[in-house]
């Protein structure tokens, strides 16, 4: 299973100029490899631009986007990770969303799709990425 970094959507829906091209075609590409897995990190992240549940679900739907929960364990990986990042001198302006994403890849295996893999490949070492 591959998760999906929230900017790696939000790169599909604002048709980011930058990174637009490689967004989708890296997940076009994911997703004939493996399933493509949503938390709710993402979804809380990539579900503000929309109006409903329902015009969230038919852009990304849940036969193609499976829906994970986050484990617990995960949660508490994440709170490590982040008090490591912010004890080492991490700005507050990176949020713990990030955190929660690595970790749950981490915790259950899964690869990792993202465009910005600097936290990941420091703190969740273990997570097989497929970035730029």
């Amino acid at each position: 299973m591959i998760l999906i970094d929230s900017c790696v959507l939000l790169d599909i829906l604002t048709v980011d100029s930058d990174w637009y091209s490689w967004s989708a075609n890296a997940l076009s590409n994911a997703g004939s490899e493996s399933e493509l897995v949503i938390n709710p990190i993402v979804y809380a992240e990539v579900s503000a631009r929309f109006a409903t549940p329902d015009d969230f679900d038919e852009i990304f739907p849940s036969d193609e986007f499976r829906r994970l929960a986050l484990p617990y364990s995960a949660a508490f990986l994440a709170s490590k990770a982040h008090l490591d990042y912010r004890l080492n001198g991490g700005k507050r302006s990176a949020t713990l969303p990030d955190f929660f994403i690595g970790a749950h890849a981490a915790v259950a295996g899964y690869d990792l799709l993202t465009r910005d893999p600097r936290r990941f490949r420091k703190y969740f070492p273990s997570v097989g990425l497929i970035c730029p």
